[in-house]
């Protein structure tokens, strides 16, 4: 495709960012996303939760406020539309939850079901925050834990503990909005959503778009409760395994680290959360204002220098 160029066009494909971002005027910018995904869980209200969330974060990786969205439904016309009616009002509840307006949508007759959102937010033009602006210096925060693919995957296979895939339901079905709202009143340098291509590989972006090295410690990143036991039992995602080998060009493993490590780091998420790219001196503030916005935020890393783009692991 065409790489797109236009004044108004604050963000576009470059860099593989979260959302494009399109000046309307001084003061208001659209952010525009789309997706959406077949069934994670059994339960259709959660999953419709689940995949709204997914869908509104990348609106709040990029520090803006969603306000409207479009259902987009792929659905069997031989199941129960009652199946149907609970994913729909899954997605409707989480949006209202996040103070976005659902005002219609799209569906098409699919073998597989699938559901997401189509997604316009707002944003002042000037103070998106874009996976292209970490400094070296900055300290990298994770706002969720890893593992929601390996568990998800368990339990297509039947192989999950309940009280492991409630936990793992829990983190995919938590708005970014307090992670958001706190990076937004800190100021920070950059920012994206960890989504399918795993936290190395949304990390993998962020470096080579702002032309700097990080640094994961794995022993800071938080996981999962039962994803680790789970990747020892040989459970992964095959997309997972397609994100590891997509960064062996961008990722220096460090000794000590073992292969199950590797993927845990690679993990496909889904609706994860956001990896935020700030400066030292305003870490703290940063840890302080996601605990009094009721989210989670945890110093995984570092960005180390200017370079072309590559991320050093270590245990």
């Amino acid at each position: 495709m065409p790489l797109i160029t236009d004044p108004d066009l604050l963000v576009g494909t470059e860099t593989g960012d979260d959302a494009a971002v399109y000046r309307i005027n001084d003061s208001q910018a659209l952010i525009l996303t789309v997706d959406f995904f077949p069934p994670i869980t059994d339960d259709p209200f959660e999953f419709g939760e689940i995949a709204a969330a997914n869908s509104l974060s990348d609106v709040y990786a990029m520090g803006g406020r969603p306000v409207v969205a479009l259902n987009i439904v792929g659905f069997p016309a031989s199941l129960d539309k009652d199946i149907l009616g609970e994913i729909l009002r899954g997605g409707y509840s989480k949006a209202n939850e996040a103070g976005c307006l659902i005002a219609g949508g799209h569906t098409v007759d699919d073998p597989e079901p699938k559901y997401g959102l189509s997604v316009v937010g707002l944003v002042e033009p000037g103070k998106q925050v874009t996976n292209a602006g970490a400094k070296p210096g900055d300290a990298l925060v994770l706002t969720k834990p890893l593992g929601t693919g390996i568990i998800t995957t368990a339990a297509k296979q039947g192989t999950v503990e309940p009280d492991v895939m409630q936990g793992a339901v829990k983190a995919m079905s938590t708005l970014n909005r307090a992670a958001s709202e706190a990076m937004m009143k800190v100021g920070v340098n950059s920012a994206t959503d960890i989504t399918g291509f795993g936290l190395m590989g949304h990390l993998k972006s962020m470096v080579r778009g702002s032309g700097v090295t990080a640094e994961i410690r794995l022993a800071a990143v938080p996981v999962l409760p039962g994803a680790r036991e789970l990747l020892e039992r040989g459970v992964a995602p095959g997309g997972t395994h397609r994100n590891l080998a997509s960064v062996a060009d961008t990722v220096d493993w460090g000794p000590g680290l073992t292969d199950n490590d590797q993927l845990l780091l690679c993990d496909a998420q889904t609706s994860g959360g956001l990896l935020i790219s700030v400066p030292e001196g305003r870490k703290d503030a940063l840890l302080a204002e996601l605990a009094a916005q009721g989210a989670a935020g945890v110093v995984v890393g570092s960005v180390t220098e200017s370079s072309g783009g590559m991320i050093r692991a270590t245990p």
